[in-house]
């Protein structure tokens, strides 16, 4: 019992300290709302809409994601309250979960901003909510773990803010965002499953207008297998780096 208030506890910690402040707050939303106006302006028609929808959702959760806990996280380890954290009666492992979870929550929210606009525009009554939803649970979960991995292998915040991009970019243009991966060079093709991304954007597609590459047996173990093996290397970097 003790472990879970703990773990509640650094949970609305974390909400009131970082993610219900009032410029993430409205960054969170009109982050998303750019991305969602951009490609809905550029778009042709309401058919177009539901071919970016994916997209955009998927690149609201990952900037939003990436961007927050790397800088929080990679903020407290510099300022010592992490090491604080690390007295609390709770396991590492929940510990950082407790840590990742406002993420998770932040970047669910950011995904059903450009999702509630898109309904204005089009029909969504056709789309698969039962496989959506969890693919969106997902997406945010890895998307997480990606930033608590860049946040627990540097020592700087503008560190943390370079490393993130040299993922979150290749990601825009490899992991089928707005043009399927099937266009790609075949030598860049590769390189589009090694992301975690490209299985979330699979599963999203499939969901808004059936257009997918990959069964979703196969998206959604892919994604499940990088969540957990991004938060065991990022655990194992805390172990090395952090923990004398």
């Amino acid at each position: 019992m003790k472990r879970w208030i703990a773990f509640w506890n650094i949970f609305f910690k974390d909400l009131r300290a970082y993610y219900l402040k009032p410029p993430n707050v409205s960054w969170g939303l009109i982050f998303p709302l750019a991305w969602t106006g951009m490609f809905f302006i550029k778009s042709d028609g309401l058919k177009d809409v539901l071919s970016i929808v994916p997209g955009v959702v998927s690149l609201s959760i990952l900037f939003g994601t990436t961007s927050l806990l790397s800088v929080t996280v990679t903020f407290e380890k510099k300022g010592r309250s992490f090491d604080r954290l690390l007295l609390a009666p709770i396991p590492l492992q929940l510990l950082m979960l407790a840590k990742t979870a406002g993420a998770i929550l932040f970047g669910m929210v950011n995904a059903f901003v450009p999702i509630f606009l898109a309904a204005f525009l089009t029909d969504l009554s056709h789309v698969a909510w039962s496989v959506a939803i969890p693919a969106i649970v997902l997406i945010a979960a890895s998307s997480t773990f990606l930033g608590l991995f860049v946040a627990v292998s540097v020592s700087e915040v503008f560190e943390a803010q370079t490393f993130s991009n040299f993922f979150r970019f290749p990601m825009i243009f490899l992991c089928g965002l707005f043009f399927p991966i099937e266009q790609l060079p075949v030598f860049l093709r590769p390189l589009s499953y090694l992301f975690p991304l490209t299985y979330g954007v699979d599963i999203l597609h499939g969901t808004f207008h059936g257009n997918h590459l990959m069964p979703f047996a196969v998206d959604f173990t892919a994604l499940s297998f990088f969540c957990v093996a991004l938060f065991l290397i990022s655990l194992y970097n805390i172990g090395k780096r952090w923990i004398l």
